[in-house]
């Protein structure tokens, strides 16, 4: 069984309320013609330029959508998570608004999902996927539940409550769904990952609280690939862990990001800043004891991962890694 190997990196640093360029992104996924869809959720006290951003692979910026912060059909306050379903449709939790928002593969609005109107309400929305037959998945964060409803919107089931026993949750927050449709869920402040069938019934949970290869610390998103290897971005350890289908630990990713096409291409018309970057320490790992926590670690070394927060699975089986602190992506494969 191959390791998978950095391949690129895709993004730079913008707090602008528009225009290619990522501040705090959260999630991505890829529409059925290959194009990326990103949520930028911005960060700290600038709420302006809340969006999506469509971009290809090759970094060829294309458009936006969904302004923020905002209450009406095409405004996004704390957006977290999206999903493409099989009609091409991309699905969007916002944990503020309680909301699951619904757009076109053009970034046009169709509807949305929420606003207290039972059994559409949800608490805290978060991670969301599909089955293959178009059913809808979505975590609820301050229930403690996965939720399960029809294409169209209508309950169909739910699952868990709040606890720590096997099918129990505490703040879940990512999910996603494998060839078989059987659900993955992040459990977060229980540092697990637990598998469940898609219609609720406990499977099995990987991982324990702790720093060694195969534990966790606030796992914040799951993926599996087509040969059912298991992705989870271990967010509070600032790395990415790799399990085989059965659970069990293969390979650790730290990070070791380049410049993405767009970065070289600000540096080339700001020299100045191009020139303070290669002087900056950011680029290695050589620090104090002190600093040596996987925060500050992550926080004062450029390369590797800082604030992993979503990992996702392209048909090709690229692994793309998005941090919401460094504001890029990492992408990884085994060919």
């Amino acid at each position: 069984m191959s390791d998978i190997k950095y391949l690129k990196t895709i993004g730079f640093n913008s707090n602008q309320p528009i225009g290619r360029g990522f501040n705090y992104p959260y999630d991505i996924d890829f529409s059925s013609d290959g194009r990326i869809f990103l949520i930028n959720r911005m960060g700290g006290l600038n709420s302006r330029g809340v969006r999506i951003q469509v971009f290809t692979y090759e970094e060829e910026w294309l458009e936006e959508f969904g302004t923020g912060p905002g209450t009406e059909n095409e405004n996004f306050v704390t957006p977290v998570c999206l999903s493409f379903d099989g009609q091409n449709r991309v699905f969007i939790t916002d944990e503020y608004l309680n909301e699951r928002k619904i757009f076109d593969s053009k970034g046009t609005f169709l509807e949305r999902w929420g606003q207290n109107d039972s059994p559409r309400s949800f608490q805290g929305p978060a991670g969301i996927g599909h089955s293959s037959d178009d059913s809808v998945f979505v975590v609820e964060q301050y229930k403690g539940c996965v939720t399960k409803l029809s294409p169209s919107g209508e309950f169909l089931s739910s699952w868990g409550r709040e606890g720590a026993k096997p099918g129990e949750f505490n703040l879940p927050w990512g999910l996603t769904l494998d060839k078989d449709d059987n659900v993955f869920v992040a459990d977060w402040r229980n540092d697990r990952i637990q598998k469940f069938s898609c219609d609720g019934d406990f499977i099995d949970s990987y991982g324990i609280s702790g720093t060694k290869p195969g534990e966790f610390h606030r796992p914040s998103s799951v993926a599996v690939d087509s040969k059912g290897m298991i992705y989870v971005a271990d967010w509070g350890n600032e790395r990415v862990q790799i399990l085989t289908p059965d659970g069990e630990f293969h390979q650790l990713l730290r990070g070791e990001a380049t410049l993405s096409n767009w970065a070289e291409e600000w540096l080339e018309v700001n020299p100045d800043e191009y020139d303070l970057r290669k002087e900056s320490e950011l680029l290695v790992e050589n620090l104090p004891e002190h600093l040596q926590t996987p925060y500050h670690t992550s926080s004062q070394t450029e390369p590797i991962f800082w604030g992993p927060v979503s990992v996702k699975i392209d048909t090709d089986d690229k692994l793309f890694v998005t941090e919401h602190s460094r504001h890029r992506i990492q992408v990884y494969s085994r060919s």
